[in-house]
């Protein structure tokens, strides 16, 4: 992947690889912790999302075979 020198992206990694190993670590956990709460973040709006859609009775749900009738009749 090139990166030009002066993108936001390289500046921080640039600003990272500057730092001591254990900080470098420690950037790498903090990160990886809140990649992991925003996931869970949108999977829990998206199983929201589910249940105001069943609960309004705009979804369907059903067998492989249901979908597969549904799609053929449209």
């Amino acid at each position: 992947m090139s990166i030009g020198a002066d993108t936001p992206y390289q500046k921080a990694i640039d600003a990272i690889e500057s730092l001591p190993f254990e900080d470098r670590e420690e950037v790498l956990a903090i990160m990886r912790m809140r990649l992991s709460e925003e996931r869970r973040d949108e999977m829990a709006a998206n199983a929201q999302e589910a249940l105001t859609a069943v609960r309004e009775g705009w979804a369907k749900y059903g067998t492989v075979e249901d979908l597969k009738s549904d799609l053929a009749a449209d």
